[in-house]
């Protein structure tokens, strides 16, 4: 405005109408006072309780004897930006990161997950599957009401007998998963040279046998096998 005005010599009107601005609005001037003793006060109460936000300043002021609206104090509170940053959740620990690398042959890496689903009588089951995550072969798919951490150990020995051992096995931290008896117990997953990396869990299950062998993304609990 100010350019058109000065250097192009547009008549005020003219130069509003180009940019669609009503010369009511560019020839207003703030009648707003300054309050700068009210910002100066509004800081040193921000200093001194730096986690209290602009309602409890406000309070603080009126017992000092300032009366004032509580819109006008939020506006010079934002003005001079003394907004009380919220404080983050509570740190956990996420375990050790270990690199999960792409398997190039069958028998590398194997998956397994439970998924669930309910009979017309809604009576519940479970059904575990181990899945090759190289070939896709489905190696088991173990159907039952409760599968406890002794029968996952089992079950994985069986497959070992027949198969023989994994280089690494992905799995969520399900209680089964991480139980004594499946981590101590199986041959697979026993005290055979196994170095375990525990890390946050996935933020959604599978929910179909399909894709429980798909490495189940890096938020995992692996298993590496000597």
């Amino acid at each position: 405005m100010s350019w058109a005005i000065k250097d192009r010599h547009y008549s005020q009107r003219r130069a509003c109408g180009l940019v669609g601005l009503a010369p009511k609005t560019y020839r207003y001037v703030s009648k707003r006072p300054d309050d700068s003793w009210l910002r100066q006060r509004l800081k040193e109460l921000a200093s001194q309780r730096r986690r209290f936000g602009y309602r409890r300043l406000h309070l603080m002021l009126r017992r000092e004897g300032i009366m004032l609206n509580w819109k006008k104090l939020y506006r010079l509170y934002r003005e001079e930006r003394l907004m009380v940053r919220k404080r983050g959740g509570r740190k956990r620990a996420l375990g050790t990161r270990a690199p999960m690398a792409t398997p190039q042959c069958a028998n590398q890496r194997w998956s397994i997950d439970f998924v669930s689903d309910a009979l017309a009588c809604s009576r519940r089951f479970r059904i575990l599957a181990v899945v090759d995550d190289f070939s896709r072969e489905c190696l088991a798919l173990i159907t039952d009401n409760s599968i406890s951490g002794i029968r996952v150990a089992r079950e994985l020995d069986r497959i070992v007998e027949m198969r023989g051992r994994p280089c690494m096995i992905v799995s969520d931290n399900g209680t089964e998963l991480t139980s004594a008896p499946c981590s101590n117990g199986s041959k697979s997953t026993g005290s055979n040279g196994t170095t375990s990396h525990r890390v946050s869990p996935p933020r959604m299950a599978s929910s179909s046998p399909s894709t429980a062998g798909c490495a189940m993304n890096a938020s995992t609990s692996i298993c590496l096998l000597a």
